[in-house]
């Protein structure tokens, strides 16, 4: 019998550490399968900083280096000039990314260094018990805002990422996708692709933003995490490419 689809070579015999329904796991099965098929995988540096993201380095058969909390742009700026010819894949949640990291990313995408990032996006803290995260919609309830996120109460508007960076002049490529249904993932593996193909051809930073269940934290279910992602967080966070070279 022909095989059509298999685990990825990258993926260790261990099991998935993420809750059930976290898109966290859709999205490490896809940088591995374009790691591996696009022969990237011996000569790549994850950087898994702390937040979710810091699980991959328990199952992913990758060389892994865990910079602290919002500073993966930094480390991953020091790995990519010192072995230029290295391959480096930053793979960041909301509120490493968009939070006590927002000067890094900011300044690394406008200095155009020439790694890619995997910007997770769940709306929500989700490896230290649910609190409100940069990108928390409006009205949405977390552990710290249980009321749902409000502007009359001072806490801001949801953080934009892909739409605060397009207009730096280093960034090379800006795309949002997600992960909630078949024909996005398939999206969202183009994206990748396309974005890693930037980082080789040395045009500078790349960033993939996907948006992502945490039915945990959201205290959904599996499938109405799903339907929340497509009825509540995509017509915020629109879809699609934002920057390309």
């Amino acid at each position: 019998m022909k095989k059509i689809f298999g685990k990825s070579r990258l993926w260790l015999n261990k099991p998935q550490p993420y809750c059930p329904g976290c898109g966290h796991g859709l999205v490490h099965r896809i940088v591995c399968e374009l790691l591996e098929e696009m022969g990237l995988a011996d000569n790549c540096v994850f950087m898994a900083p702390v937040g979710c993201s810091i699980l991959a380095y328990s199952f992913l058969d990758l060389d892994v280096c865990q910079p602290a909390h919002g500073r993966t742009p930094a480390a991953a700026t020091g790995v990519k000039r010192a072995r230029p010819d290295t391959f480096v894949v930053c793979y960041q949640g909301d509120g490493d990314l968009a939070a006590i990291g927002t000067a890094e990313i900011i300044h690394a995408a406008n200095r155009g260094e020439n790694f890619t990032t995997i910007f997770v996006n769940n709306a929500v803290y989700g490896m230290t018990g649910g609190q409100m995260a940069p990108t928390t919609l409006l009205g949405q309830k977390t552990e710290t805002s249980p009321e749902g996120r409000s502007l009359s109460a001072g806490m801001g508007h949801p953080i934009r990422v892909c739409e605060l960076l397009q207009s730096l002049g280093g960034v090379a490529y800006l795309a949002r996708t997600s992960v909630h249904t078949p024909g996005n993932v398939i999206k969202a593996k183009k994206a990748m692709k396309k974005a890693f193909e930037i980082q080789m051809a040395g045009k500078g930073f790349s960033l993939v933003e996907v948006l992502s269940p945490c039915p945990v934290n959201w205290k959904l279910l599996p499938q109405e995490a799903l339907a929340y992602i497509e009825n509540n967080m995509i017509p915020y966070y629109p879809l699609g490419e934002f920057k390309t070279p």
